[in-house]
């Protein structure tokens, strides 16, 4: 298997972790040997790190045609037809999609659920991943099923399903009324719905997207399409009063359950708040945006022009632009920073409250603030090669294969999950530094 073929999973799931139970040691270790897989199995698929950089997996397939898992160099004991969508929850527990002659379900370190579907796919965890859940489809049926319990209403139609922050609910965009194929005039007066937990509103929208639970998992909100010409928002099935040309997103308040959303009206877009404008500023276009952990304030990535992206906090935009896009963004614990990524001209750079570190590269991934808020780490490509960055320093060494950086609880240390080494020595590393030894 050719290097070039080890691909390096580009998103990793972030999420609430127990970090401080991990093992925050300052050292370097090997945890496995990459080129022995590569020796041991004719197929492999890309690599998964766990949170804690304790666990790596990968897909492997035997001389029998037969699926599994490999990690840390040890084979599940059980195999399969298929295994898909593999990847480690914010607990550190490895899951993936498997399929036994012919039915599909999910197994987490190796054990599968009992039940068995014709099709799952989109696996969701809560915050401290504890909680886990999919779609199913059995029998031309579709559903979501929680820690193994499926909904008890199946529907014709499933799409966009999606978990509480708790675990608690699921929620999912449904076809409530059948329509045929043909059936335009039925399809404009409103065939769909959100099911929570498997029951639907008592109003129907001619399309739904983009569902999102209160932080407290009591209240859902979506961006629907009342007719074929009309968006807005419906929170708990309850439409706000003004309809607009599109909307993108909504979003509840961490604090207050008010909700926010971009809405176009006219040849602008604006912030609104729980139905009526909330940002004074008009913007070229305005998508998604994010709340602080307090609540106090919001950061959305905005066209302050045709063709120009930027980051706006509380509708102020930075004076920086990119011309490709901006994405990525980020807001600090604390609330008072936010970073991103930009690319102008086919090059990526790192910026943090409107200023951008002074070098530039051929691809860079989200950053990640420290607890404390006063740190920020960043993974980087550069002519093939993969670089840690901490505040705009690069860190020594180069890497082939390098996974999200995570910081210790007190914002000391930083744990680096990275592969180095030759084609024939492939090695994977987990190794915890000080943030006081990074030269610079």
């Amino acid at each position: 298997m050719d290097t070039t073929e080890l691909k390096l999973n580009t998103e990793e799931k972030t999420g609430m972790n127990d970090s401080g139970s991990w093992d925050w040691k300052v050292d370097k270790r090997l945890v496995a040997n990459i080129s022995h897989w590569k020796e041991q199995f004719g197929y492999m698929e890309e690599l998964y790190v766990s949170p804690n950089g304790e666990r790596i997996a990968a897909v492997v397939k035997s001389d029998d045609m037969k699926f599994s898992v490999c990690e840390n160099g040890k084979v599940w004991d059980k195999t399969f037809d298929k295994v898909w969508y593999l990847q480690f929850g914010p607990d550190n527990r490895l899951t993936c999609l498997v399929s036994d002659m012919g039915a599909w379900t999910i197994a987490i370190d190796g054990e599968p659920w009992e039940k068995r579907f014709d099709f799952i796919w989109n696996t969701q965890f809560s915050e401290n991943g504890k909680d886990i859940a999919v779609s199913a489809q059995t029998e031309m049926e579709y559903f979501a099923v929680l820690n193994g319990i499926e909904w008890e209403k199946k529907y014709s139609v499933m799409t966009n399903m999606v978990m509480s922050q708790d675990g608690a609910h699921t929620a999912a965009v449904v076809q409530t009324i059948p329509v045929g194929a043909a059936d335009i005039f039925k399809f404009r007066e409103g065939c769909f719905s959100v099911a929570v937990d498997g029951n639907p509103w008592d109003i129907n929208f001619v399309n739904v997207w983009e569902i999102n639970f209160s932080k407290d998992g009591a209240h859902a909100v979506a961006e629907v399409r009342t007719t074929i010409y009309d968006y807005t928002v419906a929170v708990d099935g309850r439409l706000w009063n003004q309809t607009f040309p599109a909307v993108w997103k909504p979003r509840f308040s961490p604090v207050n359950n008010s909700v926010t959303a971009p809405v176009r009206k006219g040849d602008s877009w604006m912030l609104f708040k729980d139905g009526r404008q909330f940002w004074d500023q008009h913007f070229s276009q305005l998508w998604d945006h994010l709340y602080s952990n307090d609540g106090n304030h919001i950061a959305a990535i905005v066209a302050p022009k045709f063709g120009r992206w930027t980051i706006a906090v509380d509708g102020r935009p930075w004076s920086l632009t990119f011309g490709d896009l901006v994405t990525d963004m980020v807001i600090s614990p604390d609330g008072k920073k936010v970073a991103c990524v930009g690319k102008e001209k086919d090059f990526w750079s790192v910026v943090v409250d409107g200023r951008a570190w002074s070098e530039a590269y051929d691809m860079v991934w989200k950053p990640v603030f420290s607890p404390d808020s006063q740190h920020i780490a960043v993974k980087v490509e550069k002519r093939g090669y993969f670089y840690l960055l901490v505040d705009g320093k690069t860190m020594e060494g180069e890497f082939k294969v390098l996974f999200n950086p995570v910081f210790s609880p007190d914002s000391q240390k930083i744990l680096v999950k990275g592969i180095t080494g030759n084609p024939d020595e492939e090695n994977y590393y987990r190794q915890v530094i000080r943030l006081s030894d990074i030269p610079g």
